[in-house]
């Protein structure tokens, strides 16, 4: 009876897990940026909701006690906001952003402690509500009509751009998803074959506001769509194929397909020269 009981708990525990996950960002007094070991702990929270089908996220900033009605309100305000642009920095879809609110301050009855500053420095804070879709929604894979894979075994000219087909990126990173190695190895393969081929290898990234790039969460700096270009750019070179056939270049937020963001996570091959030999 015992194990029973147990195993609907988990289960409980499970569904619920699966229909809204939550995150807490905790600030120093007076301050609305995020510290570094809180931006660390949220960017861990943005790698685990990945996966997830995100119907909607909502933000909710709060203050302790401290400060009068309108400056804990702007406060509150500006802490929210603050973890809406982390989410924006590292390509999350601002779209599915629907409440960024700032609350003014908790009541210190509201929580169960009697250590007054622990109180406050709970109350210190934003959190973040992520409402999947339950069950999940059927994904269509995107089908593009120009596969570099393809052209490559027929005719192809100065101007032609090419989608690289399947080679998507881990959010935030200018690291391949395990799967998309293989068909870059095959690229490359074709690639090799057409000596007489020049091309620039342009970088995308989805979900920034505006044409803004997004941050590469290895380096910092805000120039992901130019690292996974020179990521494609090393791999082929690594291959092989002479660099003065190639160059690399970030194309930012300019060019989004609509559609599921990974997609917006990619890389493209623009023709600029075919020679003779080819």
């Amino acid at each position: 009876m015992k194990k029973l009981i147990v195993f609907i708990i988990c289960c409980c525990n499970f569904i619920l897990a699966q229909e809204k996950q939550t995150h807490i960002v905790y600030f120093e007094t007076d301050e609305h940026e995020v510290p570094t070991t809180e931006h660390y702990r949220l960017l861990l929270f943005l790698s685990d909701i990945e996966s997830l089908d995100i119907q909607k996220v909502s933000i909710y900033g709060f203050c302790d006690d401290r400060g009068s009605d309108s400056y804990n309100l702007n406060l509150s305000q500006e802490r929210a906001n603050s973890i809406k642009t982390i989410f924006s920095n590292n390509e999350f879809d601002e779209s599915l952003i629907t409440n960024v609110d700032g609350k003014g301050e908790i009541l210190l009855k509201l929580i169960k402690e009697e250590d007054l500053n622990k109180i406050r420095g709970l109350n210190r804070k934003v959190e973040i509500i992520v409402q999947p879709y339950s069950p999940p929604r059927k994904v269509e894979e995107k089908k593009e009509e120009k596969l570099l894979a393809v052209a490559l075994k027929g005719e192809i000219k100065a101007g032609d751009k090419f989608l690289l087909e399947n080679i998507l990126f881990k959010t935030g990173y200018s690291i391949l998803l395990p799967e998309s190695k293989k068909k870059l190895e095959k690229i490359a393969d074709l690639l090799l074959s057409r000596e007489g081929v020049y091309f620039t290898i342009q970088g995308h990234v989805c979900c920034t506001q505006n044409s803004r790039d997004a941050v590469d969460r290895r380096t910092k700096k805000r120039n992901l769509s130019l690292t996974r270009a020179k990521y494609i750019y090393d791999y082929l070179a690594k291959k092989g194929i002479d660099k003065r056939r190639m160059k690399y270049v970030g194309m930012r937020r300019k060019f989004p397909l609509g559609g599921e963001a990974k997609y917006d996570r990619r890389v493209e091959i623009l023709i600029t020269y075919v020679s003779d030999k080819n």
